[in-house]
């Protein structure tokens, strides 16, 4: 099961138990529509309470990944899974994205908070 917050600047992902194909085609629906309307976005994945997920919601991930590389500015992944941390980093060699993986959500939240804020202040007029 999956859950999906978004604003203007962010999505926000949480996955309960097993990550299936649905969830993820869920999922790049709401970025689709983001990206396309709003323009680069950050991601938070909350994957503490995920169980698993199915082979082909992995090579869908790989499929999505391939055809969106510049559509992320950070990607904040929280788990304990190290697994899930190494696969985190091998999705960086198909996105020009930072990507950090956190064990906890308010650090990672904060994270994603320093790109919004250092975006606004380059933004700014000089005085």
């Amino acid at each position: 099961m999956i859950t999906i917050d978004n604003t203007a600047t962010q999505v926000n992902v949480t996955i309960f138990g097993e990550f299936t194909l649905a969830d993820f085609k869920e999922f790049e629906q709401v970025v689709n529509h983001q990206v396309r309307f709003e323009g680069p976005v950050n991601l938070l994945f909350d994957l503490r309470t995920m169980m698993g997920v199915t082979v082909d919601t992995v090579l869908e991930e790989i499929r999505f990944a391939r055809s969106h590389p510049h559509d992320f500015a950070r990607i904040a992944i929280v788990t304990d899974d190290q697994w899930i941390s190494w696969s985190a980093w091998l999705s960086q060699a198909f996105l020009d994205a930072d990507v950090a993986v956190f064990r906890d959500v308010d650090e990672a939240q904060s994270w994603l908070g320093a790109d919004a804020e250092a975006d606004a202040e380059s933004n700014t007029p000089a005085e």
